[in-house]
């Protein structure tokens, strides 16, 4: 193979560019390099970095013009063929930009876009990216429709209006997608909420594990329940809710769901798209936040979570922290915690043990201890209390069954119904 072969296999490299506006409280560093990992993911290796500091945003390209041709040269000079942005661009300063490189210039939304897209696996998760994609699209057609892999159907092409631009086709058929998009996101929705009550007949306790993508959520729920959940060291390396059954100590069960990881400067139409991936987290009884501990940057992704979980309406919740990834630490020294944390590793196991005690004590202060009178015909509610373990003794009377049971929240309407 030529050289020249070698040359253009290679991917373009990225020339990364941090914004720190004045009085941001965020590490850029931090940033930069979470960008640089995200870059990656997509399989871009970056060729050159810098952060530049304003004190307000410029209208044309969010930085001044004499910046602007400087980072333009810096990129060119190191062979990058891309430019990307930590923070997010309007469609009018991406297409300025764009003009002045002669390259691609995307920023930090596109390129987690990108990874989602990449991603999704269920039904669901592929209609929230795809809607997610259009709307961000949307406003970025003007010149640059062709960027945009269309979807036409119907002979809308020949029906268009003499003199429609291409351009403000395009927009109409993305908002009639988005539009489409979002009826099918309602249907399955729907049907996720079927499900639910359907997991909801059998009154188990349940708990979301949630916490920053790449602190290792996917691997907790797979040791815990044994599960096979894909997990893997990389960012986003599972989108999509799995809910598996916990057998506790002393015989009690649980209801066990992973959530999508999240992260610093999330696209806001991502965590609107996403808000049915992330109701698991809504509806628990309560949550595990899982943190890398080995991270130099944990209690910013502590932040980043808890403020997500503030803006779904989560943040009430019992929440159980646990530190994993301890085996890392080995040899530094962990520090006593009195907030009841737990240090932990999914690799060698430590603290498992004491997590599901603890995962017990919340699973049986999620029930109520009642006293139902159940009729000879209604064996099927009997039944369902039965094989759940909400059952602590049962009597069997002239009127009915006498049941002594641990009911959780969505089942003690059954009180009101049946209380002896």
């Amino acid at each position: 193979m030529h050289e020249t072969d070698n040359e253009s296999l290679k991917p373009a490299a990225a020339y990364l560019v941090g914004v720190c506006e004045y009085g941001m409280e965020d590490d850029p560093d931090a940033l930069l390099d979470e960008l640089g990992e995200l870059v990656a993911t997509i399989g871009i290796p970056t060729g050159g970095r810098e952060i530049v500091r304003i004190r307000e945003a410029h209208p044309r390209f969010l930085v001044g013009s004499g910046k602007a041709e400087q980072i333009r040269d810096r990129a060119l000079a190191l062979g990058c063929e891309i430019i990307v942005f930590d923070v997010s661009l309007a469609p009018a300063q991406q297409r300025n930009w764009e003009e002045l490189c002669g390259m691609s210039v995307i920023d930090r939304q596109e390129v987690i876009l990108d990874i989602f897209a990449s991603r999704a696996r269920t039904k669901e998760a592929v209609l929230q990216v795809e809607l997610a994609r259009a709307e961000y699209m949307l406003p970025r057609l003007r010149g640059a429709w062709g960027h945009l892999n269309r979807q036409r159907g119907g002979g809308g092409v020949t029906q268009r209006g003499e003199g429609e631009a291409q351009s403000e086709l395009d927009a109409r058929m993305t908002r009639e997608r988005i539009a489409k998009l979002k009826l099918e996101l309602e249907a399955v929705k729907r049907h996720r909420q079927v499900q639910r009550k359907r997991r909801e007949r059998v009154p188990l306790p349940t708990a979301a594990i949630v916490g920053y993508t790449n602190a290792g959520k996917s691997s907790l729920l797979n040791v815990l329940t044994g599960a096979s959940v894909h997990a893997e060291d990389a960012l986003f390396a599972t989108l999509d809710p799995t809910t598996r059954q916990l057998l506790l100590p002393g015989g009690g069960k649980l209801l066990l769901t992973d959530t999508v990881g999240f992260v610093r400067r999330l696209p806001h139409r991502l965590v609107e798209a996403f808000k049915a991936t992330l109701e698991e987290a809504v509806v628990a009884d309560f949550l595990i936040h899982v943190l890398d501990c080995s991270s130099p940057d944990m209690e910013r992704h502590r932040e980043t979570t808890l403020e997500v979980l503030r803006e779904l309406g989560a943040e009430d919740k019992t929440i159980i922290t646990v530190f994993n990834k301890a085996d890392l630490l080995e040899g530094h020294g962990l520090i006593e915690r009195s907030d009841g944390a737990i240090y932990a590793s999914t690799r060698t196991g430590q603290g498992m043990y004491v997590l599901r005690e603890k995962l017990a004590e919340l699973a049986e202060a999620a029930l109520s201890a009642s006293e139902l009178l159940i009729p000879h015909n209604r064996y099927d509610v009997i039944s369902a209390l039965h094989s759940a373990g909400c059952v602590k003794t049962s009597e069997v009377r002239d009127e009915g069954v006498m049941l002594s049971c641990n009911l959780p929240q969505r089942l003690r309407h059954l009180e009101m119904q049946f209380r002896a």
